[in-house]
């Protein structure tokens, strides 16, 4: 099957030939001639698979055929997704398969001035990528009206309702003419976004190209299961030991993003950092130099979880797990894209089973467990099965009588230096490994450890 036999126009052809674009996906093949004949869709497909491209490309043709132009302060396509990072990587999409096609696209998002967007929205735009709530600031505003909105793309709808957006949603749909194109893309549906579709959808298409909430199966999964407070330690022996090189590593809070930067920046690799309270030129820029390979490892929050686009992402790492288990099929998608292997491993300590058993139920598979020797865990990870239950809580290990040191093993003390993100020092792959395996100096207290206080395990 070729793009030409789905019912494309010769423009979009080019353009897909330019970007070497030769088969199309399964999600693809299936949701390109049903957008194209007007009818709503339900799509599930994993993350990688094409979706943007499933809706972007029949979206541009029936606005290239079917017109008319657009209006002063008007949208004709409104796409809303979760985040920044994915509203900009959505418009880039649409720009690409439509270079060379008399439209307008802009995206828009809190976070930067509401003016530069209510400037561009006066001659009126043929493709808004906005997210609800700064959406929703524009039309109050009367900076974007609703009445000439053909089509509504919802994609990752469930991260926008994880995200609080359920009220700002609402408004939107109540907003928006009754007769209208609506698409749902996402990887995970949950039981709240198929309510909302039965309420927002008209006979739609299903189309599922993957088992729900299933993770690629290119992608090799496991767990190392670790003390919390050892996670930092153990994150760095594993990077020395294995020479990772390459890889984005997810973390639960601010802190503890800055925390492990600090770390992997005194060891000599370069590092930069994503998180909420990052501005979005600043998160942009870390990501493009992630891309391009002038950082080597990015540490963000679930904020990076979606909507990153990287190209040959070998590895993601977990060094927590995240709260909603939809949100790990999100972070493991960065790696493994469009059919190629990769490799995601997250670091479990005691606290974590619940949300493990609701990862393993999610995605129906046990993930295998691989201990590493000098961290195994004083307070074991519960037994928990594919079904989400926790089976039971393993006895707690006799300790040896003549501990062995672990290779590389770490230690973390004294003062912590400042993250300079963005501006860390590259050492040759033998010197950072190096570097990692002798452990850094730092202070202001392990975010991933108990209160002070509380009783520590010996490092052997």
């Amino acid at each position: 099957m070729s793009f030409g036999s789905l019912g494309l126009i010769d423009p979009l052809l080019r353009n897909l030939q330019g970007l070497n674009y030769q088969t199309p996906t399964p999600v693809q093949a299936k949701a390109i001639p049903a957008v194209l004949s007007g009818k709503d869709v339900m799509a599930a497909a994993q993350t990688g698979t094409g979706k943007t491209a499933g809706f972007a490309l029949p979206l541009l043709q029936r606005l290239v055929q079917h017109g008319p132009a657009v209006s002063s302060n008007r949208a004709r396509v409104l796409v809303l997704v979760p985040t920044r990072e994915l509203a900009e990587q959505v418009l880039q999409s649409f720009l690409v398969y439509g270079e060379g096609l008399d439209l307008r696209f802009l995206s828009a998002y809190g976070g930067v001035s509401i003016n530069p967007q209510m400037m561009k929205l006066r001659k009126g735009v043929d493709v808004l990528v906005a997210t609800p709530g700064r959406l929703l600031d524009l039309n109050r505003q009367n900076a974007v009206q609703f009445d000439q909105v053909q089509a509504l793309v919802l994609d990752e709808a469930d991260r926008m309702l994880d995200l609080g957006f359920a009220r700002e949603l609402n408004a939107v749909f109540a907003a928006l003419p009754t007769q209208r194109q609506t698409l749902l893309f996402s990887a995970t549906f949950s039981d709240d976004i198929r309510a909302m579709a039965a309420s927002i959808l008209r006979s739609p298409v299903n189309i599922s190209v993957s088992p729900p909430n299933a993770t690629a199966s290119n992608i090799r999964q496991w767990v190392v299961p670790v003390d919390k407070r050892n996670k930092p330690e153990l994150f760095m022996h594993l990077v020395a030991q294995n020479k990772w090189e390459h890889a984005l590593v997810f973390v639960k809070t601010r802190n503890g993003v800055d925390y492990l930067a600090a770390m992997l920046d005194e060891a000599g690799y370069a590092v930069d950092t994503i998180h909420g309270d990052k501005p979005q030129p600043a998160r942009l820029r870390a990501l493009e130099r992630f891309k391009t390979g002038e950082v080597d490892m990015l540490v963000a929050t679930d904020v990076a979880a979606r909507g990153l686009d990287i190209d040959d992402l070998p590895l993601v790492i977990n060094v927590d797990l995240p709260i909603v288990a939809q949100d790990y099929v999100h972070r493991v998608g960065r790696t493994g894209r469009a059919g190629a292997s990769g490799v995601a491993v997250s670091l479990v300590c005691a606290d974590e089973a619940p949300q493990l058993a609701a990862i393993e139920a999610l995605i129906r598979q046990t993930l295998p467990r691989e201990e590493e020797p000098g961290f195994e865990a004083e307070h074991r990870v519960p037994q928990t099965s594919a079904t989400g239950q926790i089976i039971k809580k393993p006895k707690k290990p006799k300790k040896s009588k003549v501990p062995q040191a672990a290779p590389g093993a770490m230690q973390v003390f004294g003062k912590k230096p400042s993250p300079q993100t963005g501006e860390s020092r590259r050492k040759p792959p033998a010197q950072r490994a190096e570097a990692a395996a002798k452990g850094t100096s730092l202070s202001g207290g392990n975010p991933f450890s108990k209160p002070a206080g509380a009783r520590r395990k010996r490092q052997p």
